[in-house]
């Protein structure tokens, strides 16, 4: 089992090195000069050329990624362009929000994808089986922002249940945390929990196909303890790799989802970097979300090897 993890982890070097490469690139394709857009055109010529030198933009494209390279294994991730605040403080700041955002959503997918996926396979051919079906195309259907939408206008404005925008930290007030969050994380995950359950579902059906569910059920077993006993708990290892595809899925829907709710996570750190031409926070926020995607993924494989006894075995 160890050799096996070894391996997957030797896999993610080169594919950190290939993402630095493509997010250090990609950036240096994007139209306009970002020194320009930080002092502006008018300013001084020995201003500008001041400022190049000390973002090292006046050197060529493989040394400033060099130097790029050199500063990320010191801890450094650059600063910003816009506000000179160091690209990892504002990493840590905003970190914790989408993390907070992250897990709630996919507590709240996992809560509706997994058990509606164990029923409609358990019942299928029937109505509980066709109307979850329904919920789960509904709910990969609707866009999340105008789901939000729907949300703010009829939870917030006209009921006035939950706060419509905004972010309170859990450490300042956790109950009027959770409430702000609520929301945002039902959208996000809802459409999470829509492929969850289809996926779980299909998994599902596979295993209770099985020869071995089949002698159970021969031996008189209560189909209860047959679904989840002997199916769900088989069916489990791909449901695990499919939650850490998903987890790709959940960042970039964050994105959007801050945007809606006006939430200052990493979402929209990322949204008004771009807008700014805010390259170093562009790339460290990238960079950071690419890291904890082959992480998450490295995670899983952990997972899938613990959960199936042929691969732990060898």
């Amino acid at each position: 089992m160890l050799r096996i993890i070894a391996n997957r982890a030797l896999v993610a070097i080169p594919t950190l090195i290939l993402v630095s490469m493509m997010i250090f690139g990609l950036q240096k394709m994007l139209p306009g000069d970002p020194v320009l857009a930080m002092a502006g055109e008018d300013q001084n010529p020995q201003v500008i050329a001041t400022l190049r030198l000390k973002y090292h933009l006046d050197e060529p494209v493989p040394v400033q990624y060099a130097l790029w390279v050199r500063d990320i294994f010191h801890g450094d991730l650059g600063a910003s362009l816009r506000t000179d605040v160091p690209v990892t403080k504002l990493i840590a700041q905003k970190l914790p929000v989408t993390l907070q955002l992250a897990v709630m959503a996919m507590i709240i997918a996992v809560g509706i994808g997994i058990p509606l996926g164990v029923l409609s396979a358990a019942n299928k051919g029937k109505a509980l089986d066709y109307g979850a079906n329904i919920l789960a195309l509904t709910g990969m259907s609707i866009p999340n922002f105008w789901l939000g939408i729907i949300l703010i206008f009829v939870v917030s404005v006209k009921w006035q249940l939950l706060p419509s925008s905004g972010y309170v930290s859990p450490a300042e007030d956790f109950w009027l945390s959770i409430k702000t969050m609520l929301m945002p994380a039902f959208v996000l995950g809802a459409a999470l929990g829509a492929q969850l359950m289809r996926h779980t579902r299909s998994a599902m059906l596979s295993v209770l196909r099985s020869d071995y569910i089949r002698t159970a059920r021969a031996k008189g077993l209560l189909k209860g303890t047959v679904v989840v006993k002997h199916g769900f708990r088989n069916a489990l290892i791909p449901i695990v790799t499919v939650l850490a595809l998903l987890f790709g899925e959940l960042l970039a829907g964050a994105v959007l989802t801050e945007q809606v709710f006006t939430i200052p996570g990493f979402g929209k750190l990322v949204v008004d970097a771009v807008f700014n031409r805010d390259y170093a926070v562009v790339q460290g926020v990238v960079l950071v979300t690419a890291v904890g995607f082959i992480v998450v993924n490295l995670f899983a494989d952990v997972l899938y090897i613990l959960l199936n006894p042929r691969l732990r075995r060898s």
